[in-house]
């Protein structure tokens, strides 16, 4: 005998529909008036394009893309110098790039991901790849960036006077090479560009970006539909408290699991 198979889609279905039961039961009709109403054609919200480079960091442009995927409408694009597969800073992990940078020049929102040294310094060498965003730059409403994303956006011009944010061990080396700012905060807005700090913090600046793209309120469904409510096992994800020996060992986990 053959069982069907179940998705996570089925179940969320399942749960909605019994919802939606529930509600008729008490005699309100809002959940069904809800599922009735026309819903946005993908493709017709925002442009997103997500920048891979080889040696990025996997959860700088995957965390903002499950946010950003979820706004009505949007559109989310992996984009690549070249279409294809493009490998982690660790080596293990590859994400598929649909189009390549000679395909796309306009986007509502650009999103540059950080890296380890070896594809953060090789994307920052890349005239070819710094020209595609100066010139993606000027059609986006929202040019941003996670972690030290920050630095290839600096290193192409775009942050020279503002006020930006990178991963922590990279913030003295991001102000005393360009003409920026660094903030230590999640994130940090300087007119239509917005940084995020290190990795995770991608997450919270897509969120803040969802806010204004459409409005709080889809916002704050979009967290609730991701169930993001961060309660980390430990309180050592702020390097202003750490001490250094914890940030040593921290620096060396990262050049440790780098390819």
């Amino acid at each position: 005998m053959t069982h069907p198979t179940t998705t996570r889609r089925d179940v969320l279905r399942g749960t909605v529909a019994t919802a939606a039961l529930t509600t008729l039961a008490t005699g309100t009709t809002a959940a069904a008036a809800h599922a009735a109403a026309p819903r946005p054609r993908p493709g017709t919200g925002p442009h997103i394009g997500i920048l891979l480079y080889d040696g990025y960091s996997l959860l700088d442009p995957t965390g903002p893309a499950e946010i950003l995927s979820r706004l009505p409408g949007a559109t989310v694009t992996m984009i690549a110098e070249e279409r294809g597969a493009v490998r982690t800073d660790t080596g293990d992990v590859t994400v598929v790039a649909d189009r390549s940078i000679a395909e796309t020049d306009r986007l509502d929102v650009l999103l540059v991901p950080g890296g380890g040294n070896r594809g953060v310094l090789a994307a920052m060498a890349n005239e070819k790849l710094l020209s595609w965003i100066r010139a993606t730059h000027r059609h986006t409403r929202w040019t941003t960036s996670v972690c030290t994303g920050s630095v290839v956006l600096a290193a192409a011009g775009l942050l020279d006077g503002r006020r930006a944010t990178t991963y922590w061990a990279s913030a003295e080396y991001l102000e005393s090479t360009f003409d920026v700012t660094c903030v230590p905060e999640r994130y940090v807005r300087s007119g239509r560009i917005v940084t995020a700090a290190g990795v995770s913090a991608g997450l919270d600046m897509a969120l803040y970006l969802a806010s204004r793209i459409a409005d709080e309120d889809t916002a704050r469904a979009i967290q609730l539909a991701v169930e993001y409510d961060p309660r980390p096992p430990f309180d050592s994800g702020d390097a202003a408290r750490a001490d250094a020996r914890l940030k040593e060992r921290a620096l060396r986990l990262i050049e440790d699991s780098q390819a």
